[in-house]
């Protein structure tokens, strides 16, 4: 298992993080989601075959804008 904390914005609800944990709950290997709209984080703990690209276009295909880090 890895941890993944993925940058998002426009998450602006408990809706909202409820749409993104959802969204990625159903990728295959994802165990835990836990998306926090205050600090415009996702964490997720997944099996190490998911890749994070796979996750950010998740969120992003739903609407919400993935924050690159340099």
């Amino acid at each position: 298992m890895k941890e993944t904390i993925i940058k998002v914005k426009g998450m602006v609800c408990n809706g909202c993080e409820n749409r993104v944990q959802n969204a990625l709950k159903n990728i295959e290997g994802v165990k835990e989601v836990l998306a926090d709209h205050n600090k415009g984080t996702v964490t997720v703990t997944a099996e190490e075959k998911v890749s994070k690209t796979v996750m950010e276009e998740k969120i992003e295909d739903i609407g919400f804008e993935v924050v690159k880090e340099d």
